[in-house]
């Protein structure tokens, strides 16, 4: 049943300022029309990709040669080219701000704190792109780095791109067979990293991980250490071909930055899936696609303006790391946080915010869960009049944590829940700030983006569940697999369930509002006497039980039939009796569908995941079937899964 008001609606006032509002008079411009509603401006934008991308380029202010013509082949997934006559360089676009205003505020967990201006900003890329250049460094070329999220690693990004290098990064808390599985398939020049992190209050030292890593790569032909413990030197002293960031930079003064401008399709980044079911796959994304994807994305749906405080919690392993940096293109200036965000009292980043005027507070769901569940309510604890817009991914956020964003964290705020992820580097669906916004439901599908829901035979669904799938070619496409040169893998990962469509992977559905609400992963998806039904279905209800810290939801193979078995992370002091199993499935069958309720609850005291702390049903899903796990490394606490392994509950 479909909620009957809002939990928030823009006002006038706010959607006259909105930029969205903006270039919705541009489009009419163009169009020779008005549009009534987001949902017509939408229409148009797929109706008529050439114009629209054109139009965004204009009004988002990019910076390079465009050239005539902006889509060829734009029937063919893969195959089109958009902008192909198109000469760019993506760091130009971001450092085209300049001045002494803040470009970069940094503050770690140790409660360190730098800022740095814009045109300090492009001073220590001036420095890193001449190293680079120094150590042989050419467009194509890859520089690898296993860094936390601080402003070297945002310069050395910008560095890279300005040569037309290819740039890849991970955490500095993956271990060492995860960081080879990556780096070890794209062969770097230039491998960095630094000293050390600080993460839930300790100091944690990576110069054994360093070296060993640093020793398999054979392409690498300088490691760069990076400070932030203190001993970049004595590090980089027990390393081969080592030396800290600071003593390399030293022969090198500021000067113009140079920017090879290339072709629009020319390799931005390599990006990685989460290798939880294998060696990683490299995702290879283009300069031009990553750029105008995402400047559309800031400016039109995040409502990013020029001087705005841009916030997203993420390490260097996930992809909003690469979305948060293209904010430097709008004008906005970055707030980079590091370490733990619940360390020392869960609010290190409501702190963050209030003292540094955050416009844009960019999070996880879990994060969000988690402040919830720990009782916090910053609403009375912090200023956070300054935020205009809390932005939610990595996971569904649940009806109940839709609600606590504006009982507990701020009343009048504008919150994007977003979904796209890695493969995309980008959005399908995502905030509409001129839109209300509905509980439990994503406000709609990106401009410019052709998103639908899909049913099994290939036919489009409303209000039913479904495969999300994109039904035109867009830019910010992977321009392919690294090590792939047939597109092979590239063609299976996206395009083998639907020809010529991209098929996401996610099982998703329209609402009433012609919102979205993602179920989860559709390689996770239960079916339960042939029924399909949702992980993300079930988390919502069990998790609102204050007696529930976290669940985890698979199909166990049993009987000729899948049956739906919850793992239940409980609360200190409780435990999993038949009062609680039968509350937790009364919760279940009111609140979801007698469908959806378990026929085994296990309670275990840890549930696996990813690096960027996405919960790994699929591994947990093989371990329970005594299947192999492939590849450990990119947990970040494998161990768990052994809590799953031959459990007594699930033998009958």
């Amino acid at each position: 049943m479909a909620a009957e008001t809002p939990l928030w609606a823009p006002t006038q006032e706010q959607i006259d300022a909105a930029p969205m509002t903006a270039f919705m008079k541009a489009a009419e411009a163009k169009a020779g029309t008005t549009f009534s509603s987001y949902v017509e401006l939408h229409g148009w934008s797929i109706d008529n990709r050439e114009t629209f991308w054109g139009l965004v380029w204009d009004f988002c202010g990019l910076v390079g040669d465009k050239g005539e013509r902006a889509l060829v082949d734009g029937d063919r997934m893969p195959g089109a080219a958009f902008f192909p006559d198109a000469r760019l360089n993506f760091a130009e676009n971001l450092l085209k701000k300049t001045g002494s205003g803040p470009a970069i505020v940094f503050r770690g967990e140790d409660k360190v704190e730098r800022r740095l201006s814009w045109n300090e900003l492009r001073a220590l890329t001036s420095r890193l792109q001449q190293l680079f250049l120094s150590l042989g460094v050419k467009a194509g070329d890859r520089i690898a780095a296993m860094m936390p999220n601080m402003p070297e690693t945002v310069a050395a990004m910008l560095a890279a791109a300005s040569i037309g290098a290819v740039w890849s990064s991970c955490s500095p808390d993956f271990g060492e067979q995860g960081v080879l599985d990556r780096f070890g398939q794209i062969e770097p020049t230039v491998f960095i990293a630094p000293d050390g992190y600080w993460y839930n209050g300790k100091a944690i030292e990576v110069a054994d991980k360093v070296r060993a890593v640093a020793a398999k790569l054979a392409s690498v032909r300088k490691v760069l250490i990076v400070d932030y413990l203190g001993t970049s030197s004595d590090v980089a002293a027990t390393i081969d071909k080592a030396g800290s960031l600071e003593e390399a930079l030293s022969p090198f003064a500021a000067k113009a930055v140079s920017f090879e401008r290339l072709p629009f399709s020319h390799p931005l980044y390599i990006l990685f899936s989460s290798g939880t079911t294998g060696v990683p796959k490299c995702i290879v994304h283009s300069a031009g696609g990553t750029l105008i994807q995402h400047v559309k994305e800031q400016r039109l749906h995040a409502g990013l303006l020029d001087g705005d405080r841009f916030f997203y919690f993420t390490t260097c392993g996930w992809m909003m790391w690469n979305w948060l940096v293209s904010g430097l293109a709008s004008g906005a200036t970055l707030l980079l946080y590091d370490g733990s965000p619940f360390y020392p009292d869960g609010n290190a980043l409501f702190d963050f915010a209030d003292a540094e005027k955050m416009t844009y507070f960019g999070t996880s769901a879990k994060f969000i869960d988690s402040v919830r569940k720990a009782g916090l309510k910053p609403i009375e604890s912090h200023d956070l009049s300054s935020v205009r817009t809390i932005s939610s991914t990595g996971s569904p956020l649940s009806p109940e944590d839709f609600r606590f964003v504006y009982d507990g964290i701020r009343k009048d705020v504008h919150l994007a829940s977003i979904s796209g992820g890695t493969d995309i580097v980008s959005c399908f669906v995502l905030g509409v700030p001129i839109e209300p916004v509905w509980t439990g439901e994503i406000q709609g599908p990106g401009l410019g983006l052709a998103v639908d829901v899909w049913n099994d035979d290939g036919k489009p669904v409303r209000q039913e569940k479904g495969e999300l799938v994109c039904a035109r070619a867009f830019p910010s496409m992977p321009i392919g697999f690294w090590n792939d040169p047939e597109g092979k893998k590239y063609h299976a990962a996206y395009f083998e369930r639907f020809d010529n469509i991209w098929c996401h992977g996610d099982f998703a559905e329209w609402t009433a509002h012609g919102g979205m609400i993602i179920h989860g992963r559709s390689d996770a998806t239960l079916n339960p006497g042939g029924v399909r039904i949702g992980t993300a279905e079930i988390y919502n209800q069990v998790e609102q039980m204050p007696e529930i810290l976290e669940a985890l939801c698979i199909g166990q193979d049993f009987d000729n039939d899948v049956r739906v078995v919850l793992f239940v992370r409980l609360a200190a002091g409780v435990s999993l009796d038949e009062d609680l199993e039968k509350r937790i499935r009364a919760k279940i069958r009111t609140g979801a569908s007698p469908r959806h309720v378990p026929a085994k609850i296990v309670a275990v005291t840890d549930i696996p995941r990813t690096k960027s702390g996405k919960i790994t049903e699929l591994a947990v899903r093989d371990v329970v079937h005594g299947r192999a796990i492939k590849n450990k490394e990119a947990l970040a606490n494998p161990d768990a899964l052994e809590l799953f392994r031959n459990l007594p509950q699930l033998a009958s």
